[in-house]
């Protein structure tokens, strides 16, 4: 069962990074762009859309596994 769960681990871990690379790898220029946009929003607001998107992760986490 430990097996099984590593791999699982390790499966979502890796499709975690294609998704988080894949804008990097296509878009470089365009994401450079972005994150100057990012540092100009407020750090509160940040941390706002941060909050939810744990909540929503957690959330999705939860259903899928239940």
């Amino acid at each position: 069962v430990r097996g099984k769960v590593m791999k699982f681990f390790l499966c979502v871990l890796g499709l975690v990074l294609i998704i988080e690379g894949l804008p990097y790898f296509a878009f470089p220029e365009k994401i450079k762009a972005y994150l100057l946009k990012v540092y100009e929003i407020p750090d509160g607001t940040l941390r706002i859309f941060g909050f939810f998107a744990v909540a929503i992760g957690l959330t999705l986490v939860y259903f899928g596994r239940n």
